[in-house]
């Protein structure tokens, strides 16, 4: 896609050595588990085998402890896990070795070229969950939440799906929360604090959250749900 290529990206791609063990499965594993985008349209149901009843999508997922989970908790759900930091895929690569979690695609690179080439309507749950805060104001709208990625997330996930997010960085909360109650396509299901307080007994908890934790930062939990599609 012309537009992908000229898609500027902002991030890490790479950190410390990998270990061999890692660098191992990086080039034997990830092949396999690729996700691939050699065709301008994925079917996302069709990268597994044995068939799945639905199919997730994480976007940026970092070191892979909640997409693994996910995966454990819900072996019959498609997971495909978005992130291009080698280091974070390498590590989920360990957990999909050791545990034989067959259910996980990765796509090592942007999100937004994975989510261009699903079709409308097939993605059951999203989750965007400890981004990159982006602090300084003038990198601000490098934040993945906002309008334009909205639009990507409200056209391929299904009627009634859940996007969510999640943070220990008020300002990005505020952010995200700002930018998704004012898109038509979602509605906020929290009805009192406590829903976005506590996290949800079915929402694994991520490394960076643990880190937050520990530091007595207390983090926030957004739940959204995509509207039915007006009907033609």
């Amino acid at each position: 896609m012309e537009e992908a290529r000229k898609r500027a990206f902002h991030g890490r791609r790479k950190g410390r050595p990998i270990r061999t063990g890692r660098q191992r499965l990086l080039e034997e594993l990830l092949p396999r588990l690729n996700a691939g985008l050699t065709e301008d349209h994925i079917d996302p149901a069709a990268l597994f085998e044995p068939p799945v009843r639905d199919v997730w999508l994480e976007i940026g997922f970092g070191g892979g402890e909640h997409l693994a989970e996910q995966a454990r908790m819900h072996p019959g759900v498609g997971m495909i896990g978005c992130e291009p930091f080698i280091n974070g895929v390498a590590r989920l690569l360990s957990e999909i070795d050791r545990d034989g979690l067959d259910n996980i695609r990765i796509h090592a690179d942007d999100a937004r070229d994975m989510i261009d080439r699903l079709p409308d309507a097939s993605i059951g749950r999203a989750f965007v969950l400890f981004a990159d805060p982006w602090p300084k104001t003038r990198h601000n709208r490098r934040r993945f939440i906002g309008p334009e990625n909205l639009d990507r997330l409200a056209r391929v996930m299904k009627d009634g799906a859940e996007l969510r997010l999640a943070s220990d960085q008020m300002p990005l909360i505020r952010w995200m929360l700002l930018h998704t109650i004012n898109h038509s396509d979602f509605e906020w299901t929290a009805k009192g604090p406590q829903d976005w307080r506590s996290r949800p007994a079915d929402w694994p908890q991520t490394r960076y959250e643990a880190k937050a934790a520990a530091q007595g930062i207390d983090s926030a939990y957004l739940v959204f749900r995509r509207r039915p599609r007006a009907k033609a």
